[in-house]
């Protein structure tokens, strides 16, 4: 069940018209994950807490995707603690793993972290140490990647059945209803990935004529999934479609296949970034990809975070909370909050994008 509190995008679909913009998170709804954390008390007429140490931490550094995300030129992550009068720092290993990452969660507890926004690369590993910080009243929000066990909230870029389904009516588009497909996912551990990949599984059912013979794992790397894509072309020298839902991973599968040999005859779609897309929007190699504005996904979670820390919202269903320019955003059933739906690029907008 979804509900919003102001004017959002036309829900996105294969079969009608996008309507272009960056509006596109401003939809509010309520969707439900596992929860340790219990409310508390509202203290809605209290000001937000400035100063407080937040310490930003994404799968690894040096990913683009992350970059947007959270950068203070995106409008991200770090210009939304900056606009509320927080110390934002970004910080992580520069591999997407639980040993590079969970080393810079506890540098930041070490330093005296009062607020901690991270995309889990493996919500198992991650918890013990984000329990730790819990435990010592660090407020530990998740973004793009959950740890259900371990969080007071989520901030979910779009429902995982909605990214999931439109991934593979894209590809099946694209296919023409048959032939073999692959996906070339991030990390086998990804939480966000493994929930996509579950419903584009469903999703396929629709689709009898095609058939998903591997997921192959890139590990949010552009050399290690560049390798993965062409083991599949080699492995699999009939196939049709590749979807890759990692922005790292379709920008290097789309590298591969941007030559003759492939070019419309191995499709591929997937979650990409415009500009790092559009060429091969452009060119044929990707006609279609779907993702959300990465800055406002970021923006949103600092937001979501500072309002919880200051005692301004609890993670109870039905708590709102005003998001500065993204509008205002309801905590939903299970402590989320859904930045809004997919959106589709392609040749008929994808110049109009920036990130």
């Amino acid at each position: 069940m979804h509900n919003s509190t102001k004017s959002g995008p036309r829900r996105v679909s294969l079969l009608c018209a996008v309507t272009v913009g960056l509006a596109i998170a401003s939809m509010v709804a309520v969707s439900g994950v596992a929860t340790a954390s219990s409310p508390r008390a509202v203290k809605a007429t209290r000001p937000l807490e400035k100063n407080l140490k937040v310490f930003v931490i994404p799968k690894n550094l040096g990913n683009s995707y992350f970059t947007t995300a959270d950068s203070y030129n995106s409008g991200g992550a770090l210009f939304a603690l900056k606009q509320l009068g927080e110390v934002g720092t970004e910080t992580s290993g520069t591999a997407a793993t639980p040993s590079s990452q969970i080393p810079a969660i506890e540098g930041a507890i070490t330093k005296g972290a009062n607020i901690l926004i991270v995309s889990a690369t493996d919500p198992d590993a991650l918890c013990p140490t984000l329990k730790g910080a819990m435990a010592r009243g660090v407020t530990v929000v998740t973004y793009d990647s959950d740890a259900p066990a371990c969080r007071d909230l989520w901030i979910e870029q779009a429902t995982s059945q909605g990214i999931g389904d439109i991934e593979v009516d894209i590809i099946a588009k694209e296919m023409g209803d048959a032939g073999q497909l692959a996906i070339v996912s991030a990390a086998p551990t990804a939480t966000n990935q493994n929930a996509w990949i579950g419903y584009m599984k469903q999703e396929l059912k629709k689709y009898p004529k095609i058939q998903l013979v591997k997921i192959v794992y890139g590990m949010d790397d552009t050399a290690t999934s560049t390798t993965v894509t062409e083991g599949l072309l080699t492995a699999y020298p009939n196939l049709k479609g590749i979807i890759s839902p990692t922005t790292v991973g379709v920008a290097a599968a789309a590298a591969v296949l941007d030559t003759a040999k492939y070019r419309g005859i191995v499709h591929l779609t997937g979650l990409g970034t415009p500009l790092a897309m559009k060429k091969y929007v452009l060119d044929g190699t990707c006609p279609e990809f779907a993702l959300w504005n990465p800055a406002q996904l970021g923006y949103l979670a600092a937001y979501a975070a500072v309002n919880y820390a200051s005692g301004v919202i609890t993670n109870a269903p039905g708590q709102s909370f005003s998001a500065g320019k993204l509008g205002k955003y309801t905590v939903g059933a299970g402590d989320t909050v859904l930045l809004g739906l997919p959106f589709i690029f392609n040749k008929s907008n994808i110049a109009q994008f920036h990130f």
